[in-house]
C-alpha cells in the first residue's frame, strides 16, 4: 500500500506544480472523471497504462512515476533474465519492467504475467490513451478488446487502440506470459 500511496503523491505533486485539477487532468487524458477520482484516492489501483499516459503528460518516466528514481540511461538498457524490477499495479498481473533506466522512452515494454487463478475471476477491463501490442510467450491468454474476444498462444500477437476497454487472463489451468509494449 506504501508504493500505492507513494505514486498517489507523486501524480498529485505533478498537477499541482501544474496547477491542474484532477478533473482536468482526467478529462485531458479522455479518462472517466469517477475513475480517476478513485485511482487517485487510493480506492482502485492506477492502471499501469494510465500511469505512463500521466508520465507523458508531465514529461516525466515512467520510471520516475512508478519509483521516484531518475532514470539515467540514454544510449541502451540491458535488462539481464530475470532481472527487471518488478512494477505490479493489478492483483491479477505481474509486471516487469523492461527498459526501467532508459530515459525518455517512446514506448514501455513489459513482460506480464496472468496467474493461473485469473481463469476463474472475470476479466477486469480497462483503457488509456495510445496503442499497445501484446505477444504471447507461454500459455493460453483470452484477451476482450473492444467487445472482440480471441485466445492467444505461444506466438499469437494483437496490436490495438488502448482506448478500446481491453483485458486478458489466463486460461488453460497455467499461468500465460506475454510482452507488452505500450505507445
Amino acid at each position: 500500500m506504501s508504493e500505492v500511496s507513494d505514486i498517489i503523491a507523486r501524480v498529485k505533486v505533478l498537477r499541482e506544480i501544474e496547477e491542474i485539477s484532477a478533473e482536468t487532468l482526467a478529462k485531458e487524458l479522455e479518462f472517466d472523471t469517477e475513475e480517476y477520482q478513485k485511482w487517485e484516492s487510493g480506492e482502485k489501483d492506477f492502471p499501469i497504462g494510465a500511469l505512463v499516459e500521466i508520465a507523458a503528460r508531465f514529461e516525466v518516466d515512467l520510471t520516475e512515476l512508478i519509483t521516484g528514481t531518475v532514470s539515467k540511461l540514454r544510449t541502451y538498457c540491458l535488462t539481464r533474465a530475470g532481472k527487471a524490477p518488478e512494477a505490479s499495479r493489478r492483483s491479477m498481473y505481474t509486471y516487469w519492467n523492461l527498459a526501467y533506466n532508459f530515459h525518455k522512452k517512446k514506448a514501455e515494454p513489459f513482460i506480464v504475467e496472468a496467474t493461473a487463478d485469473t481463469e476463474n475471476k472475470p476479466i477486469s477491463l480497462n483503457t488509456h490513451p495510445g496503442q499497445e501490442f501484446d505477444y504471447c510467450l507461454e500459455g493460453r491468454l483470452f484477451v476482450s478488446i473492444g467487445g472482440h474476444e480471441m485466445e492467444l498462444g505461444p506466438g499469437d500477437c494483437v496490436y490495438y487502440d488502448s482506448q478500446e476497454p481491453h483485458g486478458m487472463k489466463a486460461v488453460g489451468g497455467e499461468r500465460a506470459r506475454f510482452l507488452a509494449f505500450v505507445f
